[in-house]
């Protein structure tokens, strides 16, 4: 008897214990759903939002809606349901995407699965997509072999995106990839204040074929470090091209290493937070002129740091033209003054003039080849070329760049 007595308590402690864990589970997966959703909002480069959702006890449902920050070329809704557990939450879905001009019978919607791990805050999801085949009047869009991969937690994310092969044509002209893969890296802080992001992009097979020309190319690769901290954005890249081959013959081959700095990141804070205002007025509130005069403050506050773009290295070799280009240079922004430059008036040519009196650098060709100083009219024995931006104006090893003949095109 009295083992009896001992059962309902047992099993209302059961209860209410498991109760408890599901709710804890439910606004838990509801609070990262949210801060994940807040976060890519601070990153500013898409308009991001949820719609239709519906939080349960035991499941959640609605839509994620992304769409570029102006202008209505494509939008995805990412459709999800999740289904709440003790020890992990299930998520599954399906995308909805929409492209200007595609025809809605063209549309497809992959679905998607996903699980969140409430114990460690780590989620890690998949997708894997069936071939699509998207025509726009003449143009065919063919994507073969997709998969998508996420996992992470809070404030690191790691992703991977693999495609088998994507073709498009236009009548007589085709460019096919493939496989290709990217593997990317997310670290950030709370609002994505700060963030690095590294990325590595591999095209393992690339092929462009029209009637005037053929080319293919293997394993090009690109390197990329973007950071935003205190004071900076700096972004870095590094392109590796194995052989680009036309005519059974090596057209190029070699690499390049650049980096952007010294944009001021309170200004380019500035200029997200703006743009996402002017997204929340409805998207076409703002255009061209208008938009520029909106941005104009964030534009030259952006400049204000003297922006400076470093190609640290470049190795480049043409055996079918007999060419190599190794070398090094740098082009800064001139950031003092800034009230004189008048970004709203970008789109005219006098403007565009007036920001480009700013720019100065140089670039230093080593080793310069012997048929480039016959083209350029200098000594055939001529070792490097200097080539200095002076407020916009090009020169040669000292010389005007309308002083060569024939002129440069």
């Amino acid at each position: 008897m009295r083992k009896e007595r001992l059962i309902v308590p047992v099993i209302l402690g059961v209860a209410l214990t498991w109760a408890v864990a599901q709710t804890i589970a439910s606004l838990m997966f509801e609070r990262e759903l949210s801060r994940a959703i807040r976060d890519l909002q601070a990153r500013g480069e898409l308009s991001i939002w949820r719609s239709e959702a519906d939080q349960g006890w035991l499941t959640s449902s609605g839509v994620i809606e992304l769409a570029p920050l102006f202008g209505d070329f494509w939008s995805l809704e990412i459709h999800y349901h999740a289904r709440h557990g003790l020890l992990s939450t299930r998520m599954e879905g399906a995308l909805d995407p929409h492209l200007d001009g595609v025809a809605e019978e063209a549309a497809i919607r992959p679905a998607w699965e996903a699980r969140y791990h409430p114990l460690s805050g780590t989620f890690d999801g998949s997708m894997e997509l069936a071939p699509l085949v998207v025509r726009q009047e003449a143009r065919t869009f063919t994507l073969r072999g997709t998969r998508f991969a996420v996992q992470g937690e809070f404030g690191n994310w790691r992703g991977r995106a693999h495609v088998e092969s994507a073709r498009l044509e236009d009548g007589e002209t085709m460019l096919e990839a493939g496989p290709i893969t990217l593997e990317s890296r997310y670290a950030y802080v709370d609002g994505a204040y700060h963030f690095t992001q590294r990325d590595l992009l591999k095209v393992n097979g690339l092929s462009w074929r029209s009637p005037d020309l053929a080319l293919n190319a293997e394993q090009l690769v690109l390197h990329s470090k973007t950071e935003l901290d205190e004071e900076e954005l700096r972004v870095r890249a590094e392109l590796g091209l194995g052989q680009v081959m036309s005519a059974d013959q090596v057209l190029l081959e070699g690499s390049l290493v650049g980096e952007l700095s010294r944009l001021d990141a309170d200004a380019l804070r500035a200029l997200l937070t703006h743009l996402k205002s002017a997204t929340a007025r409805g998207g076409a509130g703002l255009q061209g002129r208008d938009l520029l005069a909106y941005l104009a403050d964030d534009m030259r506050w952006l400049m204000s740091d003297s922006p400076r773009f470093d190609l640290s290295e470049v190795d480049l070799d043409s055996p079918m033209l007999g060419l190599t280009l190794n070398g090094e240079g740098a082009l800064i922004f001139d950031g003092r003054d800034l009230s004189a430059l008048e970004p709203e008036l970008l789109y005219t040519e006098a403007e565009q003039g007036v920001w480009r009196e700013r720019l100065d650098g140089d670039f230093l060709w080593h080793d310069l080849p012997a048929v480039v100083s016959l083209w350029l009219g200098l000594p055939l024995d001529t070792d490097d070329l200097q080539l200095d931006v002076v407020s916009g104006r090009v020169r040669l090893n000292g010389r005007p760049l309308s002083a060569f003949s024939p002129p440069l095109p």
